[in-house]
């Protein structure tokens, strides 16, 4: 089949969870079909497009540049329209004008509309629709607000979150096929749409083959935390867990040392690690292998959010043993105690961590049954088929392929 693959971010280098998705879609789907990629891109990312070339029929682009001056006019056409804030900051005349074109210079077979904000593109191509959800974006922006204090920003965030559940369920009731990575997420979208239809469940995958484990030093004994540092979710995870958890670890372990590492870490943190040697911010770096050879323990302290974290996948794939809050690893089918540490208030998350720290050998144990977890239940080999069991389906004519796919109970074909 012909395929229009619509992206918000170029997917590589896959060097965050959106883009470690997409890119392991694209991998397996280009065994079988030939995809067309379109695609914003930030900064000059020719050489990644030329990769991404060994794998599409042709790839085209479209700057995406954010700021106040763009997200400004965005707000204002919200307030004046009522359709949410975040569809419109990323509406770009460019990109509508390159799909019209790819729309009328080649027939697509399947239009694949990856992540939500590039559905509004995907209804411009006659073709079937894919809405490939890496989060039911509504819920994730209602938890987010729901962190905030009272003010201007926590308004907006809940005026949005609203008006995004409207449009989201709008668009999960045009595409012809639409696909969850969780149960969680399945449910929200229904809920969204206001109608019963099938939504396939296929969770998130990473190549095994690729993301192997790490051989940790004997000593190794950092906390580590690893996400986009400008991502809302992450900075409030971040802040929870500096200014709630990471005091009681000290209290025990006062010499330990903690890497945050990400793009964009903002002033507030770099200030803070310029006044103490222990937490470390190098902000992106394009080999995490130094940081994961001395992680005791890698935490997602994650409050709001949505779809499953890549992250954790990563982390499990890589043999870093985890400790996470309840929902930072929603959607994943891990057992506390057995894959990875679970905690959501501050007491039980230090504890957690300060385990992890002072037993490497349970430490170890916790992250090779992880790493079996990802293995048998979410490697793309596995995985990746039911997004073609998905196609098939639309080829055949169907508004959605059959449900009930094999694999991990409540993940896939529900």
């Amino acid at each position: 089949m012909r395929v229009l693959m619509l992206t918000q971010v170029l997917p590589y280098p896959p060097d965050s969870g959106p883009k470690v998705k997409t890119w392991n879609v694209i991998k397996y789907l280009a065994r079988d079909h030939a995809i067309t990629l379109a695609s914003f891109t930030r900064g000059d990312q020719n050489a990644d497009v030329a990769h991404l070339r060994r794998y599409c029929e042709a790839v085209h682009t479209v700057p995406m540049e954010r700021g106040i001056l763009q997200d400004g006019p965005a707000m204002a056409r919200s307030l004046a329209t009522g359709r949410p804030w975040m569809m419109l900051r990323d509406h770009r005349p460019a990109m509508a004008r390159l799909v019209d074109r790819l729309a009328r210079d080649g027939r697509f077979d399947v239009v694949h509309a990856d992540q939500l904000n590039m559905a509004q593109y995907a209804l411009r191509v006659p073709a079937r629709r894919v809405l490939d959800a890496h989060n039911a974006l509504w819920t994730l922006y209602r938890r987010l607000a729901g962190t905030m204090p009272q003010g201007p920003r926590r308004w907006l965030l809940e005026r949005d979150w609203r008006l995004l559940r409207a449009y989201e369920g709008s668009m999960v009731r045009a595409f012809d096929a639409v696909l969850a990575v969780s149960d969680e997420d399945r449910a929200a979208l229904l809920e969204a749409a206001g109608a019963r239809r099938e939504i396939a469940v296929i969770p998130i995958a990473v190549d095994t083959d690729e993301v192997l484990p790490v051989a940790r030093g004997a000593q190794a004994d950092h906390i580590l935390h690893v996400g986009t540092m400008y991502w809302p979710p992450n900075i409030d995870g971040i802040r929870w867990f500096l200014e709630e958890v990471l005091p009681l670890i000290r209290a025990r372990r006062p010499e330990v040392v903690f890497d945050l590492v990400g793009a964009r870490p903002p002033e507030w943190l770099l200030d803070l690690a310029a006044r103490d040697p222990a937490i470390r911010v190098p902000g992106y770096v394009p080999d995490l292998t130094p940081y994961l050879e001395t992680a005791g323990a890698f935490v997602v302290p994650l409050r709001a959010g949505g779809g499953m974290r890549v992250k954790i996948l990563n982390a499990m794939a890589q043999g870093i043993p985890i400790v996470s809050t309840t929902l930072g690893a929603e959607g994943i089918a891990v057992e506390d105690g057995e894959h990875v540490l679970l905690a959501d208030a501050p007491e039980a998350f230090a504890e957690a961590t300060l385990r992890l720290l002072s037993d490497p050998d349970y430490a170890a144990s916790l992250a090779a049954r992880a790493r079996g977890l990802v293995e048998s239940a979410y490697d793309m080999q596995s995985v990746g088929r039911y997004v073609s069991e998905v196609y098939a389906g639309l080829a055949l004519g169907a508004r959605m392929a059959p449900h009930g796919f094999p694999g991990v109970p409540g993940e896939i074909g529900r």
